[in-house]
């Protein structure tokens, strides 16, 4: 009897610890069952969705240059006379105006030029004396005719002297003082600066004293490798982006293509004219030059910001509707930056997401 009752209470210890152990593996069945991921209303209102297309193959080009002032808008300001520079205040990168004093030269020369205005005037005055009293003994009959005659040839050479020594000196700054006012004759940004206080100066000098230029369309002159010289041409459109402002892209044309290589580098030059708006592009700066070049062919098209990358492979993110969105790998064929051409993964008129691409990867993949 108590062996009968020692088993029984073995089996029922048994099946309680059967069902308890059934009932959590129930319950960790019902903890491991995934709700399908749902878009969030308040990311469905900011949600781009891209539609996959086919488009024209265009070939990405980039070249390496450095922005430059426009030479065909620029000013050099050369030195008319020789002399002692002082009164600068400007520096390269300051703004001026047209009409602006940028530095004043003590100058020898100018003050001659003063001096000869004052002695032509006091010429003319005395060969037009000369003149009237010639006439007057001519009528008296004490000069000849000769005699009035090269007094009034005097008188008229006087003249021309005193206009001559008016328009030299109104060339060099109408100074009474010996003094030459170097002036910019346009407005503009300082981009280069050759004089200093006190440094003495010739009209023979090689480099202009100041360079202004406006900034409102700079150059980028770049090189081009003979693998890409066919590639490119004038007129061509051209996207340039710079360290300083990695995010924007500046628009472009190509003006200039030299039709030599340098001997030295064997490359040919470019020249890609832009404007330069809120004057953000620096001379100097470095710049990255892209130029697109068409194939000839088509391919499956997505924008490159749709693609995902992960483990070493690129995904995007089917989207039917709100709850149906799906994870699918692709296979690139080729990118020209802004656009990426599939090989393989996708089809025309399928529907990717285009925005928050990788936050909703991310989901899927929790």
């Amino acid at each position: 009897m108590k062996k009968f009752i020692k088993y029984t209470c073995y089996t029922l210890s048994g099946c309680l610890m059967l069902g308890f152990i059934s009932c959590h593996s129930d319950a960790d069945d019902q903890q491991d069952t995934r709700q399908p991921y749902v878009i969030p209303d308040s990311l469905m209102r900011t949600l781009r969705v891209d539609t996959v297309k086919v488009s024209p193959v265009t070939d990405a080009i980039k070249f390496n240059g450095i922005v430059d002032f426009n030479a065909d808008k620029v000013a050099n300001i050369f030195p008319l006379v020789s002399g002692n520079v002082s009164g600068i205040t400007v520096m390269p990168g300051d703004y001026v105006h047209a009409g602006q004093v940028l530095a004043v030269v003590s100058s020898a020369e100018v003050a001659n030029y003063n001096s000869n205005l004052v002695s032509d005037e006091a010429n003319v005055r005395l060969t037009a004396k000369q003149l009237a009293q010639q006439q007057e003994m001519f009528k008296s009959g004490l000069a000849s005719q000769v005699d009035v005659t090269s007094a009034e040839v005097n008188y008229q050479q006087a003249v021309a002297a005193k206009i001559a020594a008016e328009k030299i000196l109104s060339i060099n700054g109408n100074s009474t003082n010996g003094q030459f006012a170097i002036k910019t004759p346009v407005s503009g940004f300082i981009v280069q600066k050759n004089a200093n206080n006190g440094m003495a100066i010739r009209p023979d000098n090689n480099a202009a004293l100041f360079t202004v230029s406006d900034l409102q369309n700079v150059w980028v002159e770049a090189n081009v490798y003979e693998e890409s010289i066919s590639k490119v041409h004038e007129g061509d459109e051209a996207d340039v982006t710079t360290i300083a402002y990695p995010d924007k892209i500046f628009k472009g044309k190509v003006d200039k293509i030299t039709n030599v290589l340098d001997p030295t580098s064997k490359v040919m030059k470019m020249r890609v004219v832009l404007n330069n708006p809120g004057y953000l592009l620096k001379p100097q700066m470095f710049a990255t030059i892209t130029m697109y070049n068409n194939e000839n062919k088509t391919a499956v098209s997505i924008s490159s910001s749709d693609l995902v990358f992960d483990n070493s492979q690129y995904y995007v993110v089917i989207y039917q509707d709100q709850k149906h969105i799906a994870i699918r790998p692709v296979e690139i064929l080729s990118a020209n930056g802004k656009t990426t051409y599939i090989k393989s993964g996708v089809k025309p008129g399928e529907r990717i997401i285009g925005s928050d691409a990788l936050l909703i990867y991310g989901s899927l993949n929790n």
